[in-house]
């Protein structure tokens, strides 16, 4: 994701995404990259959703940055959020540049930021599927088998962890009146 109001060209954010691409395996071929001409020395501050380790992300996500850095030639930093909410905060007033988002937060980040677009998806995002975890001794065997019990999503702004669960269960014609109490996150 790269807002519109980014300092950086596009093009720089576009080659930054191909860059992360490679160094997190999703391609195998060198990236030959020159600056962009009058490029700032101000630096293109990347993130990601907070959805692993801290330590983890800052690991990769650093190494990211000064491979991104190496080859474009200009400051990148990594910026670690704490949430989902958080991260999409501060793409809106322009504190990140460029962020690898799921759907879910790519679409809240796009409407909040006019001329924002997604630039990039990796191969596994779109055979990424979700599902569904019943205790055995709990008798759910199907999601029909829901109401009635108590029900707990994953992070309220996680694609996987809520947007589709939610719809598949309104696809089951079930509501959150039908289960026990409300639905916890």
């Amino acid at each position: 994701m790269l807002s519109q109001s980014s300092k950086q060209p596009l093009r720089i954010g576009i080659l930054a995404m191909l860059g992360l691409l490679l160094l997190t395996g999703c391609g195998t071929e060198q990236l030959q990259v020159q600056p962009a001409a009058g490029s700032s020395n101000e630096p293109l501050i990347i993130s990601a959703i907070p959805d692993q380790d801290p330590e983890k992300l800052q690991r990769l996500y650093g190494t990211v940055a000064t491979y991104l850095s190496k080859e474009l030639g200009i400051p990148v930093e990594y910026k670690p959020e704490t949430d989902y909410t958080a991260s999409v905060t501060a793409f809106k007033v322009g504190d990140l540049h460029l962020v690898w988002y799921g759907g879910l937060t790519g679409v809240q980040a796009r409407i909040q930021v006019p001329g924002a677009q997604a630039i990039v998806q990796r191969d596994i995002d779109e055979k990424f599927h979700s599902v569904f975890i019943a205790n055995t001794a709990s008798g759910i065997n199907n999601l029909a088998d829901l109401k009635g019990h108590t029900f707990t999503y994953g992070s309220e702004s996680s694609t996987s962890g809520r947007l589709m669960p939610q719809y598949f269960l309104s696809e089951a014609g079930i509501t959150a009146a039908d289960f026990k109490g409300e639905p916890g996150f």
